[in-house]
């Protein structure tokens, strides 16, 4: 398969670059309540003004209707925090790729930085409109993306362009692509996956690409009910999917035939409702009451979960073990990322979504060696799909 194309390998100056972010922050009161992800785009934002490049960023904010400006997802306020992390002045349309950004972007100087209006304003963007992306083509010299996170998706702003212009991958989408696929293809080992969250439809894939990767796949979650109910056990009233009982009982069988070890939990914190003031109470898978929901792992399986995790070389991490954001269903998932944390020696990727808020919460992100920005992009590099963001930098 071809290399993908990177700013490392070409000096910019002189030309106009479009750059794909992903500035898809949390907005408070106007104000951008989470920089992480526009700190993420740092490196490669500062590449491209080193190197005297005109720079025009684009992003999606949230979920706006696509038929024109909705002050609540302005990109302003990620603007204007861009700027303060920059320590110089940023320039702002008030719209995509219309007069106002036609006329900002041709006014650009060397080593500038400009930001357009929210993408998804317009929704020619989600459909990858032939006539958006050149819209978006014909402000600029160069294509680079850096947003990981929207890479799964075949948008003006991540396919359209890249097929019109020189594309390339800035420093986080190389990162991103390079470090899991590199795991997948190479973990040092044991390799320990971790797979929390839900549904059992909703990781069936990923459970499937794991077991042929991994030494040790651990399931937390609701999606563990899905499993026990094919060991035969009865999960009372917790989340469960009895379309995929069968499909969970041959991921168990091909863990068995591939010599991985399967671990699912032997203890788990029930209630009778999710809330944060509900009694709580721990039992054993084999004893779960009729009317109450398995919420979180319980402490023996957090333990031997933990046990796992330690001995670990390599470790993947997706999804929470149970409902963390809830005092009562949060020490599971708490165990299994100061678990992960204090592997010091192992190299540990947390992949995307809520396991990125769980590390955070906990405070222990920078006991990791590499977070992904991009859950449902990371999910399907690791289900071996092709990511339409990626292959248009082929």
């Amino acid at each position: 398969m071809a290399a993908i194309k990177s700013i490392s390998d070409v000096d910019l100056g002189g030309k106009t670059v479009l750059v794909r972010v992903d500035f898809n922050v949390p907005l408070v009161d106007g104000q951008v309540a989470d920089d992480t992800r526009i700190r993420a785009a740092l490196p490669t934002i500062q590449k491209l003004v080193d190197d005297g490049a005109k720079v025009i960023l684009m992003s999606h904010l949230g979920r706006p209707k696509g038929s024109g400006y909705e002050a609540d997802f302005s990109l302003a306020p990620a603007a204007e925090r861009l700027s303060e992390l920059l320590g110089t002045p940023v320039a702002f349309a008030s719209d995509t790729v219309g007069e106002d950004a036609q006329a900002r972007a041709t006014s650009l100087a060397s080593g500038e930085v400009l930001v357009l209006e929210n993408l998804r304003f317009d929704a020619r963007e989600k459909a990858n409109d032939p006539a958006f992306s050149q819209q978006l083509a014909d402000l600029a010299d160069v294509y680079v993306n850096d947003a990981f996170g929207t890479a799964h998706r075949a948008h003006a702003s991540t396919a359209g362009v890249a097929a019109l212009l020189p594309a390339f991958a800035g420093y986080l989408m190389q990162r991103e692509v390079d470090t899991i696929t590199g795991m997948l293809d190479h973990p040092k080992r044991p390799f320990v996956a971790i797979l929390g969250g839900s549904k059992v439809s909703d990781k069936i894939k990923v459970i499937d690409a794991l077991l042929d990767k991994a030494d040790t796949l651990i399931i937390g979650g609701a999606m563990c009910f899905t499993f026990l109910l094919a060991q035969g056990k009865d999960v009372g009233a917790s989340l469960k999917e009895d379309d995929w009982v069968d499909r969970a009982r041959q991921m168990m069988d091909k863990a068995n035939a591939r010599g991985v070890d399967l671990l699912l939990p032997t203890d788990v914190v029930v209630a009778l409702s999710i809330s944060e003031d509900v009694s709580a109470q721990v039992v054993s898978v084999d004893a779960i009451p009729s009317d109450m929901m398995g919420l979180d792992i319980g402490p023996a399986t957090a333990a031997r979960y933990a046990d796992a995790i330690a001995g670990a070389a390599s470790v993947f991490w997706n999804g929470p073990m149970g409902v963390f954001e809830m005092e009562p269903f949060a020490k599971g998932t708490e165990a299994v990322a100061v678990a992960v944390a204090d592997n010091a020696a192992a190299d540990t990727i947390i992949g995307g979504g809520d396991s990125v808020a769980a590390v955070n919460k906990f405070d222990l992100a920078d006991k990791m060696t590499f977070i992904s920005t991009g859950g449902g992009a990371s999910m399907e590099l690791v289900q071996g799909e092709q990511l339409p963001g990626v292959e248009a930098l082929r």
